[in-house]
């Protein structure tokens, strides 16, 4: 493919957000929570672990702990037992910990609404916080890059960045601020059920047209 330049980037990327739209158009957060508190829990849980996991534990989870002051009134080892089946449980439970220690003594028990203050709690990167400030609260203030996101900029020949936060730039750059917290969603769905990593099913996808390494 000759190279492309910025505006016909636009431009493709614009048809390519339209053609996952009609293919998903309720795609969402598959990670299930009820409220802000929740949806940090299970973000700092979903980290190198299936949404599905991590639905399994906080079915029970989010039964026993319902405010951040739940979280910091038990001893640290119960609440890495009640995690225990994700990967990384003791990390994540000292982070979780620590992070609704925080929201306790510095927030009033609440999640905050900016990234600053987000980036500041334990176990919460930009990634986690785009994700909350996105579908908690509604707001566009980055794209969630994870390995799907990552993997398909690629491939769609939309960043070719290494890194999470080089790839993001990119994207804010590309992507109308509206689609921001959409547009992860639409790139994920499409990667877990059309373009798979070893096999993805080229002659079925919607958006093979639009994508360069497309057989």
């Amino acid at each position: 493919m000759p190279r492309e330049s910025q505006a016909a980037k636009r431009d493709r990327l614009g048809q390519i957000i339209a053609g996952l739209q009609r293919t998903y158009p309720d795609a969402h957060c598959e990670l299930n929570y009820r409220n802000p508190l929740e949806l940090m829990v299970a973000t700092i849980l979903s980290a190198q672990c299936t949404d599905k996991q991590v639905n399994i534990v906080t079915t029970d989870l989010f039964k026993k702990y319902r405010k951040a002051a739940d979280y910091t009134a038990v001893p640290l080892e119960e609440l890495q037992n009640d995690i225990r089946r994700i990967g990384l449980f003791r990390n994540k439970g000292k982070s979780i910990q620590k992070a609704c220690r925080a929201l306790v003594e510095n927030h009033q028990g609440q999640v905050p609404q900016t990234m600053p203050e987000l980036v500041a709690l334990a176990g919460v990167g930009r990634k986690t916080a785009n994700v909350i400030l996105g579908n908690a609260f509604g707001m566009n203030e980055g794209v969630v890059v994870d390995t799907h996101v990552a993997r398909l900029c690629d491939r769609l020949r939309i960043s070719s960045a290494k890194t999470p936060e080089k790839i993001e730039k990119d994207l804010v750059n590309l992507v109308p601020r509206e689609h921001w917290t959409m547009f992860s969603h639409w790139i994920i769905w499409h990667g877990r059920r059309r373009c798979d990593a070893r096999k993805p099913v080229c002659p079925k996808c919607e958006i093979q047209s639009l994508c360069p390494t497309a057989p």
